[in-house]
């Protein structure tokens, strides 16, 4: 029941919604209402949809209180987008922004709740040492790998690296968009792109649509979308589309290398957003078996325990395992098991 709350103030939110606050019937646990925005990180979309209704005093002062932080983080992430942005064109270093504030512009009705902490920036790996050292310049200093020297060799079988500054805010700093490369291989910082108004006076490179997609289908799918956040922020990109509209997102997705993530996807936001109901594509996405098998292993993960998936046993492989399945074939599952082993092997070799 606190779930199915909690979706319908995530919709509620969605940029092409009504804006109707959902019914709060039946007898709410407010404070487990409260543990589950925390964990899923919607609280200021909660806060923004039950602000006006009969929410227990402390709750609603808790929520509110993280709506208002929330948004204070936001506006400081950008600014310093903006500052990024400005520094990487004067130093002739193209940049998309990832996720973040350019997909809170384009999913809900106010960005600013969209609940946020780092900043992810895509670049061309041959302009890797130009970002380190712009990066660098604004304060910002490696966490991941541990030092600047090591930073182009990790860019080699990492897609990312993390930064830190004093501030608190946080950069990811990509070079490739998946883990294993044979997903949305042609997707990189060339692509075709589009720029959002993040608030006022400020707006942000970021991918086309059809690009946004299929992006955001396989970032959720490396975390088997274990939190809400995620599929709303999907759910609310194509919510309001029409059924045609949303079948070309789907149609373009496999062209561009998203395979299962995107059905699973799919079936995950048509599960608790109701995101396929226009279209005919539900039928066709569960006929396949793997897609069923994704969509439920993510939909066990969303609405489970609200525990890190670091601090269950056996917790990550609950979600590594449905990466073989990403993409078709035998190949795919071989290659992707040993990308995962290496991955380790890499991080401890590195970590040492």
């Amino acid at each position: 029941m606190e779930f199915a709350l909690l979706t319908g103030c995530c919709r509620c939110n969605f940029a092409n919604s009504s804006g109707e606050p959902p019914k709060v019937g039946g007898a709410i646990d407010w404070r487990r209402f409260a543990e589950l925005a925390r964990y899923h990180r919607v609280q200021g979309l909660a806060w923004n949809a039950l602000s006006k209704g009969d929410v227990p005093a402390d709750v609603a002062d808790a929520l509110s209180a993280d709506a208002r932080s929330i948004a204070a983080a936001n506006l400081a992430i950008a600014r310093e987008c903006s500052e990024l942005s400005d520094a990487f064109a004067g130093a002739g270093v193209p940049l998309i922004f990832l996720k973040g504030l350019t997909v809170g512009a384009l999913a809900y009705r106010n960005p600013l709740l969209k609940m946020g902490w780092d900043i992810d920036l895509l670049i061309d790996p041959a302009d890797l040492a130009a970002a380190r050292d712009l990066l660098a310049g604004r304060g910002f200093a490696l966490r991941e790998p541990s030092s600047p020297e090591q930073v182009i060799e990790w860019h080699r079988w990492s897609k990312e690296s993390v930064w830190t500054r004093a501030d608190g805010l946080h950069v990811e700093l990509h070079t490739r968009l998946a883990d294993n490369r044979s997903l949305i291989p042609s997707l990189d910082v060339h692509s075709p792109t589009q720029r959002v108004e993040v608030t006022p006076g400020i707006s942000l490179a970021t991918f086309a649509t059809e690009e946004l997609f299929a992006y955001l289908c396989v970032h959720g799918a490396s975390s088997a979308w274990f939190r809400l956040k995620w599929i709303s922020d999907l759910a609310g990109l194509i919510h309001g589309r029409s059924g045609s509209e949303v079948e070309r997102l789907w149609r373009l997705s496999q062209g561009l290398g998203a395979h299962r993530a995107a059905a699973q996807a799919l079936l995950v936001a048509d599960a608790l957003f109701g995101s396929m109901a226009e279209t005919s594509l539900r039928e066709e996405l569960a006929r396949e078996w793997p897609n069923r098998v994704l969509a439920d292993a993510a939909l066990r993960q969303i609405t489970g325990p609200t525990r890190e998936p670091t601090e269950k046993p056996l917790g990550t492989l609950r979600i590594h395992w449905t990466q073989l399945l990403l993409k078709p074939g035998l190949a795919f599952a071989f290659n992707e098991a040993g990308r995962q082993i290496g991955d380790l092997l890499d991080r401890r070799a590195t970590a040492a």
